[in-house]
């Protein structure tokens, strides 16, 4: 029996990469040009943006885009629709992460913005995206969660379960729409390599070799390595794959 590669290709395909200007986000956006789609590179920083638009080339285009907003999420399908014409695919990875001292200690707007961008963000983004999927006859939607949204770390009172919560809007999403022709998975990386991390690594030395022991694989992930994920829940190669949490973490999860 001959084995066909042909289901990862995405020509023809329109993508929106939220939170595209960097790390993982930058890396998917690359990969999916790469597999043919015509992507949308949206980003709150837009000079970060324009430089991944500039690595890509003529088949995307940058949009501005502040996820936690609802007409800014709304304006980002829009946008596409108009540039290109229909939506296929979105990698919805914009979030922020912020450290800070135990619960019981959380001022409430810390929580509030980081709910709003990680969770809330994450929603009105799927759910402008599904209605213009729905025109078309469907499409693929791969969430960003983390390894943080199957475990728990101390002093990460708002990430910590804004990504459990993007794991509950990914499988509800998927019961909801799968019969319509959209499938939803979420992609949960563990310790990457991203200007995010360095920075952490460069503020609190003895950090990365810390990281290192608690990976089996005793490395830290690639942004690519975690874009490889999203190109192939994207694609026609995961045609049966929906609701699912696909760990890129090393065997960070595992133990």
């Amino acid at each position: 029996m001959s084995i066909s590669f042909g289901k990862t290709s995405l020509a023809g395909k329109v993508a929106i990469v939220t939170g595209a200007g960097s790390g993982i986000g930058r890396a998917s956006a690359v990969l999916l040009a790469e597999r043919g789609a015509k992507v949308i590179v949206a980003d709150l920083d837009e000079d970060q943006g324009r430089k991944t638009v500039a690595q890509i080339g003529d088949q995307s285009h940058f949009v501005h885009v502040d996820i936690a907003d609802e007409q800014s999420a709304k304006d980002l399908v829009s946008q596409t629709l108009s540039k290109f014409g229909r939506l296929d695919i979105a990698h919805n990875n914009a979030a922020i992460y912020l450290t800070g001292p135990e619960i019981g200690d959380t001022e409430k707007s810390v929580w509030d913005r980081v709910i709003a961008i990680n969770l809330t963000g994450m929603f009105l983004a799927v759910r402008a995206q599904i209605q213009a999927m729905l025109e078309t006859g469907g499409g693929s939607i791969i969430n960003m969660s983390s390894a943080s949204g199957l475990t728990a770390q101390p002093g990460q009172p708002g990430y910590v379960p804004s990504k459990h919560g993007v794991i509950g809007l990914t499988k509800a999403a998927a019961v909801e729409y799968s019969g319509r022709g959209i499938r939803v998975n979420a992609v949960l990386p563990g310790p990457t390599r991203t200007p995010m991390t360095q920075d952490l690594i460069g503020k609190n030395p003895g950090l990365l070799d810390i990281l290192n022991a608690a990976i089996p694989m005793q490395r830290l992930g690639e942004p690519e390595e975690s874009a490889e994920a999203v190109a192939w829940l994207a694609s026609d190669a995961a045609s049966f794959v929906t609701g699912a949490t696909l760990s890129v973490d090393g065997g960070f999860v595992a133990q």
